[in-house]
């Protein structure tokens, strides 16, 4: 396969609106493709795979549908009541957001490329409802944020005493790059700002006094009231199978860490390719170009598209 080399930001997609208008998505390729869904990781949006999807795109002749989970990007908020927890009650309600932008587009099946929240939403999907996937690109992401059975207790406990706070106002900035600047000083996982801005971009709307404003429903901070425990995500893994390529970045979220390698152990049939970058790897300018190579070149010489 030929060297993949960078598509410029210019490279516009077509925004999607789907399940009756409450998720956002954007699109790259053409309609009648095969169609890959993009999810992406906790607090980012469609644009996760603003770099990489083009690249995909041509590659490998497909057309790629990113969504915006619910609370995320320009997709709707979940009504008041409903919950959000990073990466786990949320997980499932993440998994019919999935499952309702199959049913628009007409999909049986689908291929998954997801990053980071979006790789667990993936994984439960295939574990769960295995005639769905047809296979699994996992970016720095595998698996989901596990809690061990003796801290069920505490995890409740903070839950609930988070969900009695009222909430935050969204964030306002003065500008577009005061707010990527927020974003690269508090991020969870270190990312420059030429990698947050098209993040950020998408995560924020002007006000009528010329500022911007997040749009990230601000639910989405509070902690988790339950989590899996380990036990429950390794098995949850070893009920996988579709065929799964993950490309983690050497300076991501998985590495060596006990926890990676008994999770990589449970899955049957994975490959594992780590590249340079950290955990947007996919989205870092430097990093884009040998992502997209890796996965073209796997999935190609596989035939599987």
């Amino acid at each position: 396969m030929p060297q993949i080399t960078p598509v410029a930001l210019s490279v516009a997609p077509k925004p999607l609106s789907l399940a009756q208008g409450r998720l956002a998505a954007l699109s790259w390729g053409r309609a009648d493709a095969p169609t890959w869904l993009a999810l992406h990781g906790w607090l980012d949006n469609a644009a996760s795979f603003t770099r990489l999807a083009p690249l995909l795109v041509e590659a490998l002749d497909i057309r790629i549908v990113a969504l915006d989970f619910r609370g995320h990007g320009h997709s709707a908020h979940a009504p008041q009541g409903g919950d959000y927890a990073l990466c786990d009650y949320a997980l499932w309600d993440y998994c019919h957001d999935v499952l309702d932008a199959m049913e628009s587009l007409g999909l049986e099946q689908t291929s998954l490329l997801a990053h980071s929240m979006g790789a667990a939403v993936a994984c439960l999907l295939a574990a769960s409802l295995p005639e769905r996937v047809e296979r699994l690109t996992l970016i720095d992401g595998l698996g989901a944020l596990n809690t061990p059975i003796e801290e069920t207790a505490s995890q409740l406990r903070k839950g609930l005493t988070a969900y009695r706070r009222p909430l935050s106002r969204a964030p306002r900035y003065p500008d577009i790059e005061s707010a990527i600047a927020a974003r690269v000083a508090g991020g969870v996982t270190p990312l420059d700002s030429i990698t947050a801005t098209p993040l950020v971009e998408r995560n924020t709307q002007p006000t009528a006094d010329g500022h911007v404003q997040m749009r990230t429903d601000s639910r989405l901070l509070k902690p988790s009231l339950v989590r899996f425990t380990p036990q429950q995500v390794l098995s949850l893994l070893a009920e996988i199978n579709a065929p799964l390529l993950l490309i983690e970045g050497e300076q991501g979220i998985l590495g060596e860490r006990q926890w990676a390698q008994e999770a990589r152990q449970a899955v049957k049939g994975l490959t594992r390719k780590v590249l340079k970058g950290g955990h947007h790897l996919h989205l870092e300018p430097r990093a884009v170009a040998q992502v997209a190579t890796v996965i073209g070149t796997h999935w190609g010489n596989t035939g599987a598209v």
